[in-house]
């Protein structure tokens, strides 16, 4: 009898062991998952839980940290930026501009987090203002600052822009410091949503490995 091949990049698990008799009684487990298996992209201390069960713990620890994106010309690594503020517990994503944004790359983790749309920066200013969230753009223009040199400040929301454009002038003007990213290659810059994730570690560095 040949011996059996497992995938070993198979995501996730499969039925709960021993059927129905042994389920956990936690009303948190989802009935459907525990009988076919749970394939999500997932931490390994949620599965089989309930999508509404996860929101409800991440809530009880978000981290101060917000993030917006303006999507000006529904860039592609939205996506890629919303993952990795879920990667970071983030309290909350914001749309900054167009209502529809690129999902592909957000690997369904928009789920789990809290995300808006508004309508336009002076808005989003507004908005920030009165809930006392220091506003820190990302972005390698003239005046910017090393991010490896700076604290990010606890309170505050880290701006990105487009991957063609960058931060808009209306948004670099309210910005209260905006940082880049040094580099030591040949390309001008890197990728935004490679830049997001960076800048979400850097402001992780400070504020939740302690």
């Amino acid at each position: 009898m040949a011996e059996e091949r497992i995938d070993s990049r198979e995501v996730g698990v499969g039925p709960y062991p021993g059927g129905r008799s042994a389920w956990p009684e936690d009303a948190r487990l989802d009935p459907t998952l525990l009988e076919y298996g749970d394939r999500r992209n997932v931490a390994d201390k949620y599965r089989y839980w309930r999508m509404e069960a996860i929101v409800a713990d991440l809530d009880s620890s978000r981290s101060a940290l917000e993030v917006a994106i303006e999507n000006l010309d529904h860039d592609f690594n939205i996506g890629s930026i919303v993952r990795s503020a879920n990667a970071f517990n983030a309290e909350a994503v914001h749309i900054v501009g167009k209502k529809r944004w690129n999902r592909r790359g957000a690997m369904v983790t928009d789920r789990y987090l809290h995300v808006d749309n508004v309508p336009g920066p002076e808005q989003f200013v507004q908005m920030m203002v009165r809930r006392g969230k220091t506003i820190i753009g990302i972005d390698n223009v003239a005046g910017s600052t090393p991010i490896e040199e700076v604290e990010l400040p606890r309170d505050c929301v880290l701006v990105f822009g487009s991957e063609s454009e960058g931060l808009s002038e209306q948004m670099r003007a309210n910005c209260a410091a905006i940082h880049h990213i040094t580099q030591y290659g040949s390309t001008r810059s890197i990728n935004v949503g490679a830049a997001a994730a960076v800048a979400m570690w850097a402001w992780a560095r400070v504020h939740l490995s302690r």
